[in-house]
């Protein structure tokens, strides 16, 4: 079945909270709803009281996994939480997070963003180590390493299990006292930290899960680095060398939620750099700039404020349509965007338009949102895309679709422009999106976009049964 859209997508959410005297459980719900749009197919909080460990997850949307009945259990003064997407098969709730087991050292608990490059070598170690495994996902590999490494501390099994790992990770993990961040040395996921009043202390994928509860921005966690959150503050030692910095440049052009902070920068802000950048490389007369809502709302924004053409809506998202598990029929489906998008004709009739959107993936919702434009009566629809043409798939933790499935490794612009129906088709430029950015330099993973991908990758991994765990 095709999707009802054409994004790439993100991964998961990941939270870890150190807070004592304060309500764990609940804080940590309320920073997975702000970082429901990383994951949406099923959620889960683990709690620690210094002696026992507690747990519920479930398929799902944070707000249908948990109530007040399942979170009052979840007892402690540390908790992790994780909300999910996976990119094969169906949602499984024994791939959902995060993982809980009992090890040497107490409780371990596992919340995981990305995908390593090399778990199929990792799993088969495990296995023929004598380990049992539940579940396809690399996440309960990275649980059974943590639990199995050499070391008689948390910091001495993190690093060790660092030096196994390949590939991005960005993890959040329980233990019986201390709350641990830990980063890959490429960066490629992101993670930060916070401050919960006098003696909370926090981590999250992005800000917005920060400002959810009242904590204070504080930093990224760096590439290669572990970070506790314990009694004793926040404390740094090292895990990986740093490498090569890539982290995902998508974070910027859709991925992270508008409010969050990402390296210092202002997502919103940078968004509507693009659009300014993709008005001056991609100029055309026109009456009206529309986004495809809601994520290109701030790249249609800059283009418009740039050329000088005012803008307006002429889409109206359904922003619930994603949120029933009940599939449309037959003739449903093959309406496809008209289950998600409805024009606005008053504000189209006649109008020359420019359409901006973030990316175009496969192509597949593309044309019929064109088609819709004109049903309404635009007189021209002219689109304009706030990155460059994605051209090879992702193996680092995001669903970028396989190499045959991208409709820009198939075909030249041109050709794309006749395919979607439009009068004119414009691409951000890479040079364009690193300097709308703010960073001259490719301190980001471009693959996508150039096929060079920052660690060695194997073709097994393209649409291989192996579920990344996300």
């Amino acid at each position: 079945m095709k999707r009802l859209d054409d994004r790439p997508r993100e991964a998961c959410g990941v939270f870890g909270l150190y807070a004592p005297g304060q309500q764990v459980a609940r804080l940590t719900f309320f920073a997975l709803y702000a970082l429901q749009h990383r994951g949406q197919e099923s959620a889960g909080i683990a709690t620690c009281d210094g002696r026992a460990a507690h747990i519920h997850k479930g398929l799902g949307l944070v707000a249908q996994v948990f109530t007040e009945e399942n979170l009052h259990p979840l007892r402690g003064h540390l908790a992790i939480g994780h909300t999910r997407y996976s990119t094969t098969g169906a949602p499984r709730l024994r791939n959902a997070q995060p993982y809980l087991i009992e090890t040497a050292l107490g409780p371990l608990g596992v919340a995981h963003n990305g995908n390593l490059t090399n778990a199929p070598a990792l799993r088969r170690d495990l296995l023929q180590r004598g380990f049992g495994l539940t579940s396809s996902s690399d996440s309960e590999v990275i649980t059974l390493m943590l639990a199995s490494a050499r070391g008689s501390t948390w910091e001495e099994r993190i690093a060790a299990f660092m030096e196994q790992a390949e590939g991005a990770y960005s993890l959040v993990l329980l233990t019986r006292d201390a709350i641990y961040a830990v980063r890959d040395p490429w960066g490629f996921r992101p993670l930060c930290l916070g401050r919960l009043n006098d003696s909370g202390w926090a981590a999250a994928s992005e800000s917005c899960a920060l400002n959810t509860i009242g904590a204070t921005y504080l930093r990224e966690v760096n590439p290669g680095e572990i970070v506790r959150l314990d009694a004793g503050g926040i404390a740094s030692f090292p895990g990986a060398p740093p490498r090569r910095p890539a982290l995902c440049i998508f974070e910027y052009i859709y991925f992270a939620r508008p409010d969050s902070l990402l390296e210092g920068r202002s997502i919103h802000l940078v968004r509507r750099r693009l659009g300014e950048r993709l008005a001056a490389e991609h100029p055309v007369e026109a009456d009206l700039v529309i986004a495809v809502p809601d994520s290109a709302t701030a790249h249609a924004i800059g283009y418009a404020q740039a050329s000088g053409i005012p803008f307006g809506e002429g889409l109206i998202k359904n922003r619930y349509i994603g949120r029933t598990f009940i599939q449309p029929d037959d003739r449903l489906r093959r309406m496809g965007v008209a289950l998600k998008f409805n024009p606005l004709p008053d504000a189209l009739q006649g109008k020359r338009v420019v359409l901006v959107d973030d990316s175009i993936v496969r192509g597949n919702t593309s044309g019929p949102i064109v088609a819709l434009l004109r049903r309404a009566g635009a007189a021209e629809v002219h689109m304009r895309v706030a990155s460059p043409p994605i051209r090879c798939p992702c193996f680092m933790g995001i669903d970028m679709a396989s190499r045959e499935e991208l409709i820009a490794a198939r075909m030249d612009v041109p050709s794309i422009a006749r395919q979607l129906g439009v009068d004119s088709l414009g691409y951000l430029s890479l040079e364009g999106l690193l300097e709308a950015v703010g960073s001259g330099r490719p301190d980001y993973c471009l693959a996508c976009f150039c096929g060079d991908y920052p660690v060695p990758v194997a073709v097994a991994l393209e649409k291989s049964a192996f579920e990344v765990g996300y």
